[in-house]
């Protein structure tokens, strides 16, 4: 029989799931799962924020990087414009290296632009993309970790409530069993199935016993393991995800400094080639390319004489105004001197195309003109040459290999070369001659050649005045009869007889010649200082009056040169 001291064995109470134990460096918690997921999603929303603030430093740059080169651009010089001939400064040169400069400059920030995007956008976009599908899997194990812990914690739960209730079960039948062997009434039989019944809830008490003992003994083994071995594994594994994306971030904050840093000495040349190109600047050189670009070639006045008014009655008008230039009481104008046949202080300025010759210029910058002119004539006549002899080399070749082409079919062309080298020559020559009579090679120009060049003028005047006897121009009829007295005489043309009936223009009052002027230019006239002439034409704005001496010699000076005295009723009219 069981004795009726008989007790069920306890159960033994697990431990609690959400207790925290301790491992060197590793959080071993279950319940910090929902922490660490927090976290480490914190992280990657970091890492994602400064991705989209590197983009945003790439954007600037290459707004920046537009913006400078549009700047640049916008104060280019224009090609083929006269902007462009102004950059022969030293000063307008610097400022051109100034803007090719800040184009390299702007280049430089285009190049943070790129390399920011490559190194640290690039990399960190697929970085992130990595982190997340990592943290996915630890995540992913730690849940499957705690859900074996749970189940295994449900089976001992289960075998233990089983093995009490057959603990119970089994006292029970052996409290009935007792109670039927101490009754006298009941029967033998009765007595042997309660005994048989309780022998089986003790067996049945024994098993659940045996079954929870190995249960228990198997959950605390797999405790054990999920948190000494499974869990620290798991917070181990995104301990050092987390830190590897804590290097990464600051690496990339590394890079963001390095990629500025790698341009800054590019920068600083730059700088330096604006700095060398701002002491580059020569005030002398810019000063001296002024001069050379307007000086006129005009010789300045001379010495203003003394008037002795002491002696009024030895100084007549036309003893003192013809002092330094008459002989033997006879005026001669001298117009046979370097600048012969100019009419340029005359011309009226005008939209179009000045003279062929450049008589429209102040000597020296007529020279200069009409070298250019010949300079670029004889570029055009090499590049024909050139043509002509690329073309005879090749009729050359297909002489003597007629398979390769028709000798023939080049002849049209080099004939057309041909004749224009040799208009290109004569247009050399005619500018040669030209410029041989601005730099006074020659004592004067020939006869067609000024012939040649009157007519043209004179059409060029007329064209501007809309007719060609308009006397508010000057051309070769006025330099005619006073020819008649030089020692150069160019006979008269049909175009110089045109103006032989016109009448002389009124004078509009008189002035006074404060300086002599030789009158050496074609048109001009000479006076002396002090002399008293009659104004018949007031200056235009081009700084010239014209004067008249007596019916045969008339011309201009320069406003400068004279005193003027208008009638009222002249000018008024």
């Amino acid at each position: 029989m069981l004795s009726t001291s008989h007790r069920c064995v306890s159960a033994v109470s697990p431990p609690h799931l959400c207790c925290t134990k301790q491992k060197v460096g590793v959080l071993h918690s279950c319940d910090q799962f929902d922490n660490l997921e927090k976290h480490t999603q914190w992280g990657i929303d970091v890492l994602e924020k400064y991705i989209k603030f590197v983009k945003e430093r790439t954007e600037i740059e290459l707004s920046y990087a537009k913006q400078l080169r549009n700047l640049s651009k916008k104060y280019q010089p224009k090609k083929n414009s006269k902007e462009e001939e102004e950059y022969r400064y030293t000063s307008t040169r610097a400022f051109l290296a100034t803007l090719n400069e800040m184009n390299d400059y702007a280049g430089q920030h285009e190049v943070i632009s790129e390399n920011m995007t490559s190194l640290i956008i690039g990399e960190l976009t697929r970085y992130v993309q990595e982190l997340k599908q990592e943290r996915k899997s630890h995540f992913h194990d730690g849940r499957k970790a705690q859900q074996h812990i749970e189940t295994c914690w449900k089976q001992l739960e289960a075998s233990k409530r089983r093995f009490e209730r057959d603990c119970k079960e089994a006292d029970r039948a052996q409290q009935y069993f007792e109670k039927m062997d101490a009754d006298i009434n009941v029967t033998k039989a009765d007595v042997e199935k309660a005994r048989q019944q309780a022998q089986l809830r003790h067996q049945m008490a024994e098993d659940s016993k045996a079954e929870y003992s190995s249960t228990l003994q198997k959950f605390n083994s797999e405790q054990h393991d999920h948190y000494y071995t499974h869990i620290p594994n798991i917070f181990q594994k995104i301990q050092e995800m987390e830190e590897r994306r804590i290097v990464r971030i600051g690496e990339s904050m590394k890079t963001f400094a390095d990629v500025d840093r790698q341009v800054i000495p590019i920068i600083g040349k730059c700088l330096d080639e604006i700095t060398k190109a701002a002491e580059s600047v020569d005030h002398k050189n810019d000063s001296q390319m002024v001069i050379e670009a307007f000086k006129s070639g005009f010789e300045p006045p001379g010495d203003v004489d003394f008037e002795d008014f002491t002696q009024p009655m030895k100084r007549t008008v036309s003893e003192s105004s013809l002092s330094n230039s008459r002989g033997d009481g006879k005026y001669e104008p001298k117009f046979g001197g370097k600048s012969k046949g100019k009419l340029w202080p005359f011309i009226k300025k005008n939209k179009g195309a000045g003279p062929e010759d450049f008589s429209n210029l102040p000597p020296e910058q007529r020279r200069k003109k009409l070298q250019q002119k010949v300079d670029e004539l004889n570029k055009d006549i090499q590049k024909e040459m050139d043509q002509r002899d690329a073309l005879t080399k090749m009729k050359d070749v297909y002489i003597k290999n007629p398979q390769m082409g028709d000798a023939a079919s080049v002849d049209h062309r080099l004939s057309e070369l041909e004749q224009n080298i040799e208009k290109l020559r004569l247009e050399v020559q005619k500018f040669e001659g030209w410029l041989a009579d601005v730099e006074g090679r020659l004592p004067a120009r020939t006869e067609q050649a000024r012939r040649q060049s009157g007519l043209y003028e004179a059409q060029n005047t007329s064209a501007v005045n809309s007719c060609a006897q308009d006397r508010e121009s000057p051309d070769g009829s006025y330099t005619e009869e006073q020819s008649q007295e030089t020692e150069m005489k160019v006979p008269a043309t049909d175009f110089d007889d045109e103006f032989d009936d016109e009448e002389p223009l009124p004078t509009i009052g008189t002035c006074k010649a404060l300086y002599t002027f030789e009158g050496q230019n074609e048109g001009t006239i000479s006076v002396a200082e002090g002399e008293m002439l009659y104004v018949i034409e007031e200056d235009k704005g081009d700084g010239w009056t014209r004067i008249r001496r007596n019916e045969d010699e008339e011309g201009y000076v320069p406003t400068s040169y004279v005193e003027v005295y208008l009638d009222k009723n002249a000018k008024d009219s």
